[in-house]
């Protein structure tokens, strides 16, 4: 859907006070249900209010509300945008960076997207693993406790900052919210360019050549209308753009991972919120794998987790049609393994009945032609929508799962007895370790927490040559008496509840440590939950938390030998001044003694933020 112009902002002849009202109806007939009552990753009213009426207008038109939106006139939607954050509608337009935010003339300009120290794709290689070694860290244990900020970025005007930083041949790559990817100096912070994506950016990126000869390099990167980008990496003007699943709910998560001219993305969606909607008719979308030639973006070849497409099953209680099977989505990087010529992804819970052996699983694809080699499924009948938190669950499908999602991929790891294994961590709050070369047997399962919709093990484990870092979601809520109406509810963060980092034996499962959350101390509507991805460097794990702290623990000890609260305001080096906040979602870069991290996830209830941190040892 394009921006709305200018035109038809002169529509809206009716006076403000009559357009506030109408926004307010609107919110109370389409989002009340879900935002002011929140389950899962659901925001709250009290986020939506933090976000500009641009934010909040981006998200209907193009963004995760799109669905919700659908049938709105573009005067409703902007009547929402004004209801939300107040004052007669008007679109603001960020100003462009300053001049002085971009690199001078005696910069670096190159880039070698093969360069070895930096930090690529989510999973900084093809195994997933989130570790890096001593040389392309740039860090020692002993380094860790002198990091200080050396500079920060401002993420634009968005409340959640999502994706994963990569740093590649001495550059940045950030990707956001609000639709833009930026390529940054690594160690400075200075913009070389910015480019402008259809949709937001949720993904992270990958960087690498296009083909053989490998003269040209390229970024690639998915948005949340399912288009997969490649652009320059010294110029970021567009190479190609595919869109890569027609489905109106389809988004791309997370980064592809990239080998020997072929990228490989992973395809998920928003069907399981828009399932919410009593009128919705759910659900008919299914997730896939993608595989596209990094020189053209044409397809390679395509598979769905799901073999058969949704057909109509039995309707509701209020007669709308249901469809089934559906879901399954891939939320996460797939992992690449060239011994066995596989590409290994994890998916999500369905959406709708009949529930399939494909949901909640490992899935083994051949590289070469996207059939499947074999699945693990670890949770059956997980068929969820966020209708299964309302009162009413009209489109709560029957088998009514726990939504024990993997949001993480699996890291292939070699064991000490010779043989190897995937390992993950799911909602449940369960560890597996599983083989990948005996058709997914279960090696060992270690429970860690209770799991839940925004519970157990989230977005990204680490592994080195011993042991798995895992962290500990089950974030909670709790209700509290609401100052501004005595005779009503609030819901709050629960500061008791969540978090905490563990380190399992790769062999075994075995525990070997675990370390507690420090808390909240007096930090208001405030969880120790563990949510974001976790990464490893030799001696050190770090792992950000919803309470807006990123630490690093010892990985011989779990003992935390640093600690920073990056929810604060700050100078950013682009002219912005970027707000730091809860950490979710993806998990630290470290590269050539460099530490970059996001802060600021306001979706459900957290710290909105807008920050991207950078750190160096004594901040130099």
């Amino acid at each position: 859907m394009k921006l709305l112009k200018l035109g038809l902002f002169l529509l809206l002849a009716s006076p403000y006070a009559c357009f506030a009202q109408n926004g307010a109806t609107i919110y109370q007939r389409r989002c009340a249900t879900c935002h002011d009552s929140p389950n899962g990753r659901t925001p709250a009213i009290a986020s939506l209010r933090a976000m500009s009426a641009t934010a909040i207008l981006g998200a209907l038109e193009t963004g995760t509300m799109r669905i919700q939106a659908k049938g709105l006139s573009a005067q409703e939607r902007m009547a929402v945008s004004e209801y939300l954050t107040g004052g007669l509608f008007k679109r603001e337009t960020a100003p462009p960076p300053p001049p002085s935010a971009y690199c001078g003339e005696g910069a670096n300009a190159a880039a070698n997207a093969s360069d070895k120290s930096g930090w690529n794709g989510f999973g900084a290689g093809l195994t997933n693993a989130r570790f890096q070694d001593k040389d392309a860290a740039g860090l020692s244990g002993s380094d860790v406790p002198k990091l200080r900020l050396r500079w920060a970025f401002g993420l634009g005007d968005v409340t959640v900052a999502r994706g994963q930083p990569v740093v590649v041949g001495g550059r940045l790559f950030v990707g956001t919210a609000a639709s833009k990817l930026y390529s940054l100096d690594a160690k400075t912070g200075c913009l070389y360019w910015v480019f402008d994506a259809d949709a937001p950016i949720r993904s992270g990126v990958i960087a690498g050549a296009m083909g053989r000869p490998e003269a040209r390099s390229a970024v690639f990167f998915g948005d949340a209308n399912a288009n997969a980008y490649a652009v320059d990496v010294l110029t970021g003007k567009l190479v190609w753009k595919t869109h890569v699943e027609d489905h109106y709910a389809a988004v791309i998560t997370d980064a592809p991972n990239l080998y020997e001219g072929v990228v490989y993305f992973g395809v998920s969606s928003i069907e399981e919120a828009t399932g919410a909607m009593a009128n919705y008719q759910c659900c008919t979308f299914r997730g896939s794998v993608v595989a596209l030639e990094a020189a053209s973006g044409k397809p390679v070849w395509k598979t769905y987790t799901i073999g058969q497409a949704a057909r109509p099953t039995k309707k509701t209680t209020t007669g709308v049609q249901r469809w089934g099977p559906s879901g399954a989505a891939v939320w996460s990087t797939p992992t690449i393994d060239l011994k066995r010529h596989a590409v290994y992804v994890s998916t999500g819970d369905n959406y709708s009945d009949p529930p399939t052996t494909t949901s909640d699983a490992v899935l083994a694809l051949d590289r070469g032609t996207g059939k499947i080699l074999w699945s693990r499924q670890l949770t059956a009948n997980d068929a969820y929508t966020v209708d299964c938190m309302s009162p009413v669950r009209t489109n709560c499908p029957d088998s009514n799962g726990p939504d024990f999602d993997f949001g993480q991929p699996p890291i292939l790891v070699s064991l000490s007895n010779g043989k190897r294994a995937l390992v993950i961590g799911q909602k449940s709050g369960v560890a597996h370790a599983i083989d990948p070369d005996q058709q997914g047997e279960v090696l060992w399962q270690t429970r860690l927490g209770k799991g839940g919709a925004l519970g157990g093990i989230q977005w990204g484990s680490a592994a080195d040559e011993n042991y798995m870092y895992v962290a500990l979601s089950d974030l909670g809520f709790r209700l509290l008496k609401d100052p501004a109406d005595p005779g009503a509810l609030k819901t709050e963060l629960d500061p008791a509840s969540g978090g905490g980092l563990f380190a399992l034996q790769l062999l075994t499962g075995n525990k070997v440590w675990s370390a507690t959350p420090p808390g909240c101390g007096e930090r208001k509507n405030c969880s120790p939950a563990q949510s974001g991805a976790v990464s490893a460097i030799p001696g050190v794990v770090f792992s950000g938390s919803v309470d807006g702290h990123i630490r690093a623990y010892a990985s011989a000890t779990g003992e935390i030998i640093w600690d920073y609260d990056t929810a604060r305001e700050y100078d950013g080096v682009n002219g912005q001044k970027p707000h730091g906040g809860s950490i979710d979602g993806g998990g630290p870069a470290v590269a050539d003694g460099m530490v970059y991290v996001y802060s600021g996830y306001g979706q459900w209830g957290g710290m909105p933020g807008n920050a991207l941190l950078a750190f160096s040892v004594d901040g130099q």
